[in-house]
């Protein structure tokens, strides 16, 4: 239970850190990002490898298109 428990609370901080650390790639500075988030964003199939770049999926793309709507709706 407390497993379950803490893979929830790892899901909610890597949804609600995907918009900066999105932009902390696009700047660059992907040492902003904070340590193991983009493991676990690979892990997850949110991000991709692409020629030594970190890309969004497909999934990715959506979570972080649903994160922007419930930004919007706050």
């Amino acid at each position: 239970m407390v497993a379950l428990s803490s893979t929830r609370s790892r899901l909610s901080l890597l949804r609600s850190a995907l918009a900066s650390s999105m932009a902390s790639l696009d700047r660059r500075r992907a040492a902003d990002i904070p340590n193991g988030y983009i493991d676990d964003y690979v892990a997850l199939n949110w991000l991709r490898w692409d020629g030594g770049h970190l890309r969004l999926t497909t999934v990715g793309s959506n979570i972080l298109q649903q994160i922007t709507l419930q930004m919007k709706a706050e």
